[in-house]
C-alpha cells in the first residue's frame, strides 16, 4: 500500500494496493488461485481435464502460472488486441491462447470459450471468472482484510474498477461490513470501445453473474485518455510504472478528491505497467 500525491487536494488522502507484488504480477491471482483450489475440492478439475476461462490477460496469467506448478494444462480465450507482452508471459508458461475479435472486446473472449467448451465439454474444468462466487470470495476474505488492518481508521471511500467486478463486488462488502460509513465507487469506462484492458462498460456488455449494482453508492465514468495521461503522470511524479487500468483508477480518485475535498480514498492498482510498454500509451 502507497500513499499517492499527485491528485493535488491537500486535504484528501489516496492511498493505493499495488496487487503487483502478487507471485503472478496482478491482483487475478487472489481469484485464479482460489477458484482453481475449489475445483481440485470439488472433482471438477482433475489431471484429465484443462483449465479453461476467457480472460482480458491478468487472470490467464495467474491460471497459466498456477496451471505450470500444479501440472494442468491451460487453455484460454482472449481479445487479440491485448499488450504483447501479456501474450509473451502467456507462450512462457506453455498455455493454449485462442484469440478473439478485438472489436468485440472481453465479450468477445467469452463467447469463444464458450464456443470452445461446447466442442468438448468433458476436456475441461471452467472456473468461469465473471460468474464463479469464488472470485469475489478471494478479496472478501484477503484483500479487504488486508485494506482494513492498515487504513481501516482512516478510509472513508474504496473506489475500483469493474471488469468481471469480482475486485470490487467482494472487497467493497467486507469493508463495509466492517465499516459501514465507508462508500464504495465503481469506476468504469467513459465509453463502450475503450482501451482499459480488464474493465468492463456494463450497460454495453454481458454482464458478470457476480456483478451486484446494488453494492456500491456510485458510478463514475473513466475516459480512456484520461486514464493513460495519469499512468504517465503516476510514473513520472510518483515513481510507479503502473498499468493502464491503474491509470484509470488513479483518474477516478482525483476526480472524487476534487469533489469531497476531505477524506481518505483507497483504491487498486492491479498490475505494474512492465505488461504495457508497447502500448500507445508509451508512443
Amino acid at each position: 500500500m502507497v500513499q499517492v500525491r499527485c491528485h493535488g487536494v491537500p486535504n484528501v488522502k489516496v492511498y493505493a494496493k499495488l496487487e503487483s507484488f502478487n507471485p503472478g504480477g496482478s491482483v487475478k491471482d487472489r481469484p485464479a488461485l482460489r477458484m482453481v483450489e475449489e475445483g481440485i475440492k470439488s472433482g471438477q478439475l482433475t489431471k484429465s481435464k484443462a483449465i479453461l476461462d476467457a480472460t482480458s490477460g491478468n487472470t490467464g496469467i495467474a491460471y497459466a502460472m498456477i496451471g505450470a506448478t500444479l501440472g494442468y494444462r491451460v487453455v484460454l480465450a482472449m481479445p487479440a488486441n491485448v499488450s504483447d507482452e501479456r501474450k509473451r508471459i502467456l507462450r512462457s508458461f506453455d498455455a493454449e491462447v485462442n484469440y478473439s475479435s478485438p472489436m468485440e472486446g472481453s465479450d468477445g473472449a467469452i463467447r469463444l470459450a464458450r464456443e470452445i467448451y461446447r466442442m468438448g465439454p468433458s476436456k475441461y474444468f471452467v472456473p468461469d471468472q465473471y460468474n464463479n462466487p469464488e472470485n469475489p470470495n478471494s478479496h472478501y476474505l484477503s484483500t479487504a482484510e488486508e485494506i482494513m488492518e492498515l487504513v481501516g481508521d482512516e478510509i472513508t471511500h474504496f473506489a475500483a474498477g469493474i471488469g468481471t467486478s469480482g475486485t470490487l463486488m467482494g472487497t467493497g462488502k467486507r469493508i463495509r461490513e466492517i465499516k459501514p460509513s465507508v462508500s464504495l465507487v465503481a469506476l468504469e469506462p467513459a465509453e463502450p470501445f475503450h482501451g482499459l484492458e480488464g474493465w468492463k462498460h456494463m450497460a454495453s456488455s454481458i454482464v458478470p453473474g457476480i456483478y451486484n449494482a446494488s453494492l456500491y453508492q456510485e458510478k463514475m465514468p473513466i475516459d480512456t485518455d484520461l486514464a493513460y495521461e495519469m499512468v504517465k503522470k503516476l510514473a513520472r511524479e510518483e515513481g510507479l510504472l503502473v498499468g493502464l487500468s491503474c491509470g484509470g483508477a488513479m483518474a477516478g480518485c482525483a476526480i472524487l478528491a476534487e469533489r469531497i475535498q476531505h477524506g481518505c480514498i483507497v483504491t487498486i492498482f492491479p498490475d505494474s505497467g512492465d505488461k504495457y510498454l508497447t502500448t500507445r500509451v508509451w508512443e
